[in-house]
């Protein structure tokens, strides 16, 4: 499978390395966020802007605080701190995607300082000034740093660089910061990997492949280990709650272990997933030194068939899924003996059956739900009916299968939901007559042998009424409280693949030509089936459309994609009777095809005025199919 190609990796150097050159960068370990509020889709419709440098005199703040400058004082020379700056109106805190420049670089004005990952995009952060780059307060990968605080330090003259003490600008905070989690990465990283028992390393971590993204599958390693790895080589392929994408390496060495074995589901952003060195001779130690008991390797272990005698352990988990309470219960099992793998301590249904498998866990009272003891009961794995679907007296219950979801399903239903709730949704519906369209269409291709689809008429329809209302292709910014147009007409159509439903985009729609159009569309939808879309072929868009036209719907409400405002559901087209005009102005009885609309608008955006022109403009399309060609 052709996948998208990551350019950059997250590497973050191993504590040892740390200890022995302050300076580098150091590896923050993180508890991921709760799913972004802002979708992902409105990222790519925003332009690469560079946001330059501002400094003031300390003590009298400027406008914009991203830095602030301090004369020479007993203890530091003149220098300036830069803080994280406000890139967008929502934006409160931040990420250090990538330093571009480092400590005792020359900085001239225009140079990008370093890469900044927002609540939107990420952005190249701009000097406006001259000098060197004396410390870098936040290292490289940090995540939420917030708008405000300090994350670097320039001087004027080279000499100065020394003379900079580790004081300034909070840095010792920083470092404290730093080593506080790095003291506590043993306990969060499932790893437990002992750094001092390590030759020189790097641990790659899972990164964050796109702003919603919180944690990841591991589809397939493409590096074994002891493998050579040179600079471009794909390391591994990761799903995303997007897509499936390549982990390209930007350094040489080996691949001395995989801490996260192919398959591995839901893997944290930020938790170690391999090991690299740069020497093959290392490859051994990292092997034999590295304990690795963390959670993705107990899950694999599982599946395998457990010992005769199994040593009670304690896990202390923090809760328990309802599905977990549920078979412990039926099964009379001791909670306390089965280990938690989900997220902050939590017990899973996964974490029950594999016991179930493995053999563990006594049938002693549970430790969430004290029960009569019952009689011991045989599990075993013969096929899915005996498994879940019979009692022991030979009476059969309710059978069911539990299908794991893919992160693409995982977000979908996420979003939707958010959608439903926080979005006030105005259904307007119409029925339009469909014989011009099908006879524009044979039209076109007996005479001039182009073959277009309804979908793609009804595509360049949507967008050239959006562009006759553009009161109607707009979104509502949650930030400043206030509808913005859109200048370009962006439409989102929906496509079902095996993981879930994907959106390609077709940017200018109301520009392109039928043809072009239907081109693009087969293109995307392939893409979009085979799991090849790039994350520019499916972010943005200004205005949606799902067509079920090809199954017995006539009608249906969609729901409206964040932050769009829009999405036009499209059903069937029936044969129907209806009056109809002649040549000699006598309604007559006539059969017709027509399909229905309806339209999910933001109410926010689309009052009843500008709702009813959009589905008039709709109208006036179908009904004047040529003036398509204009």
């Amino acid at each position: 499978m052709a996948l998208s190609r990551l350019r950059h990796p997250v590497i973050l150097r191993a504590r040892r390395l740390l200890a022995a050159a302050p300076s580098t960068f150091r590896s923050l370990h993180h508890v991921p966020e709760a799913l972004n509020q802002i979708p992902d889709v409105d990222a790519t419709s925003l332009r690469t802007l560079h946001f330059r440098l501002l400094s003031g005199v300390h003590g009298m703040p400027s406008k914009l605080q991203n830095g602030v400058r301090y004369f020479s004082s007993a203890e530091a020379p003149l220098h300036t701190e830069v803080a994280m700056p406000a890139l967008s109106p929502t934006m409160t805190q931040g990420n250090i995607a990538k330093w571009i420049k480092k400590e005792g670089d020359k900085i001239e004005v225009g140079d990008i300082l370093c890469e900044i990952e927002t609540d939107k995009a990420t952005l190249e952060f701009e000097s406006l000034e001259e000098g060197f780059l004396a410390k870098i307060l936040v290292p490289e990968g940090t995540k939420d740093v917030p708008v405000g605080q300090a994350i670097a330090i320039t001087v004027e003259e080279a000499d100065d660089i020394q003379k900079v003490p580790a004081t300034v600008g909070g840095a010792s905070e920083v470092k404290n910061q730093v080593s506080s989690q790095t003291d506590a990465a043993p306990e969060a990283n499932p790893a437990n990997i002992s750094s001092s028992e390590l030759p020189p390393h790097l641990v790659l971590d899972m990164p964050a492949l796109s702003p919603t993204m919180n944690q990841g599958n591991i589809a397939k390693w493409r590096k074994k280990e002891g493998d050579k790895i040179e600079v471009g080589d794909i390391l591994c392929e990761i799903e995303t709650d997007k897509a499936t994408l390549e982990f390209e390496s930007l350094e040489e060495g080996f691949l001395a272990k995989i801490l996260a074995p192919e398959g591995s589901k839901d893997v944290a952003v930020g938790q170690p997933i391999a090991i690299t060195v740069e020497d093959e001779n290392d490859i051994e130690a990292v092997r034999t030194s590295s304990s690795g008991n963390n959670v993705v390797e107990e899950e694999k272990s599982v599946c395998h068939d457990a010992p005769a005698e199994i040593k009670t352990q304690t896990t202390g988990f923090n809760r328990i899924s309802p599905a977990a309470k549920m078979l412990i219960t039926e099964h009379g099992l001791d909670a306390s003996s089965i280990p938690a793998s989900g997220p902050r301590g939590t017990l899973l249904k996964g974490d029950v059956l594999a016991a179930l498998k493995s053999g563990k866990g006594s049938t002693n009272i549970s430790a969430i739900k004290k029960a009569t003891p019952s009689p011991p009961q045989v599990y075993q794995q013969a096929t899915p009916t005996e498994s879940l679907g019979l009692k022991s007296d030979g009476q059969q219950n309710d059978a069911y299968e539990d299908l794991p979801n893919s992160q693409i399903r995982k977000v979908i239903a996420a979003r939707l939901l958010e959608s439903k709730q926080s979005t006030p949704h105005l259904y307007l519906s119409t029925d339009v007559i469909l014989d011009p369209l099908l006879s524009f269409r044979k039209e076109l291709k007996e005479k001039y042998d182009v073959k277009v689809s309804v979908n793609d008429i009804v595509i360049k329809v949507v967008a050239t009424a959006l562009r006759n209302v553009p009161e109607a292709n707009a979104y509502w910014d949650d930030g400043k409280g206030e509808v913005v147009l859109c200048d370009y007409v962006d439409i989102s159509v929906a496509v079902a693949t095996e993981k879930g439903l994907m959106t390609p985009i077709i940017r200018n729609a109301d520009q392109k030509s039928l043809s072009s159009i239907s081109a693009e569309m087969k293109e995307l939808a392939g893409k979009a089936r085979a799991g090849k879309l790039k994350p520019n072929e499916f972010q943005g868009g200004t205005f949606s459309i799902s067509n079920l036209g090809m199954f017995p719907v006539d009608r249906f409400c969609a729901i409206i994609n964040p932050p769009q405002a829009g999405i036009i559901a499209v059903g069937r087209g029936n044969k129907v009777v209806e009056p109809v005009v002649g040549a000699d102005g006598i309604e007559k009885p006539a059969v017709v095809n027509k399909m229905s609309l309806t339209l999910s608008a933001d109410h926010r955006v689309f009052d009843g005025k500008v709702g009813g022109a959009f589905v008039s403009a709709l109208s006036s399309n179908f009904s004047d199919i040529k003036r398509l060609l204009l």
